[in-house]
């Protein structure tokens, strides 16, 4: 599989899944979101890592799809505020104590 960008990544969540989520609306796709960080945060409690691999997947997909419905970039909303540096100290490596 070839490498993607966060955009093209949206974008293709954007054809897969935009009439389903203009369906269920910008609350309904928040709240999957949020199951969805939950049972990341299971997954990493546990050892399997194929596990916790589709349940990273599974939260970049529905931010994905919560961005597209809000109209965010999220390539271009996270280069914005961190541009290769820290937002806070403006250094990279982060100098912030």
């Amino acid at each position: 599989m070839e490498p993607m960008h966060i955009s093209e990544f949206q974008e293709m969540m954007k054809t897969l899944y935009i009439h389903r989520d203009k369906e269920r609306g910008v609350k309904g796709t928040y709240e999957w979101l949020k199951e969805e960080v939950e049972e990341l945060g299971e997954a990493l409690q546990g050892t399997d890592k194929e596990a916790t691999e589709k349940e990273f997947a599974d939260v970049i997909a529905w931010l994905s799809s919560l961005a597209n419905l809000v109209n965010v970039d999220l390539e271009k909303a996270a280069l914005n505020k961190y541009p290769h540096k820290c937002p806070k100290c403006q250094q990279t490596p982060c100098q912030c104590v």
